[in-house]
């Protein structure tokens, strides 16, 4: 299941970053260092390095937004966000066609997202292409947004043309390991929070059927703790 979250970072938080990546002060490095043996052959950008106190105040920030979100927690169910880089693309750099490594440093990559930090009308190319049985997906989102997907995807970064593109990366290790069982878990949670929302207008209708929506409730919130528990690492 891929889905995008709109306003991760607010447009303050955004500008506030962007300025302070593109400071002379920041350490940028070429984005080989951290490719794997055959990913280094189609990487071509530059990295904010992961040793500097620039890139650990930055990533404890996408870190606590990413955790926050509703989205995230409910279709991801995250143990750990990992692995976080900041990428950035001038003309002629992208990223060849690869797919992430199962295993980081700090954690398995079940889902992978990319946090969009500079405004798509700033550059031209750099997509995010996703391979999907449908053909390939482009993705361009406004800063601030980010998308996610399950790291198993075959995916690459289309060479910037004019401009310079800005994102940070990184991976989600989840409860729940498979892309299919954690989309039956969203769909029976959402289904659940909807229930729950609805039980008061029920309740206070009252007659023989105001007492059905919290047996569904509770059925269905079984459902979804027992399959977490089978399914969960």
């Amino acid at each position: 299941m891929r889905f995008a979250v709109e306003s991760l970072l607010s447009p303050e938080r955004v500008e506030a970053m962007r300025g302070a990546l593109l400071a002379e002060a920041a350490c940028w490095r070429s984005g080989a260092d951290t490719a794997g043996w055959h990913a280094r052959t189609v990487k071509h950008n530059r990295q904010l390095a992961q040793d500097s106190p620039l890139h650990a105040e930055l990533a404890q920030q996408v870190r606590e937004a990413l955790l926050a979100h509703p989205l995230v927690a409910a279709a991801a169910l995250p143990v750990r966000v990992h692995g976080l880089l900041f990428s950035r693309c001038g003309v002629g750099e992208g990223y060849g066609r690869h797919v992430d490594n199962a295993y980081m440093k700090e954690g398995r990559s079940d889902l992978s997202f990319t946090l969009f930090l500079s405004e798509p009308g700033s550059y031209a190319g750099g997509a995010l292409m996703l391979e999907t049985p449908a053909g390939e997906e482009p993705v361009r989102l406004s800063a601030g947004d980010a998308i996610f997907y399950p790291s198993t995807l075959l995916h690459r970064v289309e060479p910037v043309r004019s401009g310079e593109r800005l994102v940070a990366v990184g991976w989600i290790q989840s409860r729940v390991r498979h892309a299919d069982q954690r989309e039956l878990l969203f769909e029976l949670d959402t289904a659940r929070r909807a229930l729950f929302a609805g039980q008061g207008d029920s309740q206070a209708a009252g007659g023989q059927d105001a007492a059905l929506p919290a047996e569904v409730f509770a059925l269905i919130n079984r459902s979804y703790t027992n399959l977490l528990r089978r399914w969960g690492d």
